[in-house]
């Protein structure tokens, strides 16, 4: 059991917990692999300075790994998104975590955007308008058009009870 699922109610169901797409790592895979064919070049052609430079390169290497490459995977790491039967989550961090819930019956409308790349990848962007003064975007969603219709889905249900309770 994940730390989302001990953070639930007891009646609360978990229906949709994802990471951002993964395409979000597309640019930093392509920078490792430019940073990594870099380093060796210098490393391989360039006849300076001896083993101090090959030091120099290889420790810029490194830390361009670690910006460009291993802090974005650790990020994506963290990046979550779900959906209950009472809310929609979305948390990030490692060291800071950040967190919103969004109360179903709070939800005024749900929208899904993605254009023609997102939806090469079956990504795109969900947009949830609530009480607030402004409609929160989440970016990247996996397969956002089947979390918009169950998140539409759980809305019209939400809404049912409450004519019922009436």
């Amino acid at each position: 059991m994940g730390q989302l699922e001990r953070g639930l109610a007891p009646d609360e169901k978990l229906l949709v917990n994802r990471h951002t797409h993964w395409k979000t790592l597309i640019g930093p895979v392509g920078i490792a692999i430019l940073a990594t064919a870099a380093a060796a070049a210098l490393i391989y052609f360039v006849d300076f300075g001896g083993n101090i430079f090959k030091i120099v390169v290889g420790a810029l290497w490194a830390v361009a790994l670690i910006w460009f490459l291993v802090a974005p995977l650790i990020k994506w790491g963290t990046t979550i998104f779900a959906v209950t039967n009472r809310r929609v989550m979305y948390r990030t961090g490692v060291f800071n975590k950040s967190g919103i819930d969004i109360p179903i019956a709070r939800i005024n409308s749900v929208q899904f955007r993605h254009d023609f790349i997102d939806r090469l990848f079956g990504a795109g962007t969900l947009i949830v308008e609530s009480a607030s003064d402004e409609p929160l975007e989440f970016n990247d969603i996996p397969q956002v058009e089947k979390v918009h219709n169950l998140l539409y889905d759980e809305l019209n249900d939400a809404l049912t009870e409450d004519d019922d309770a009436k």
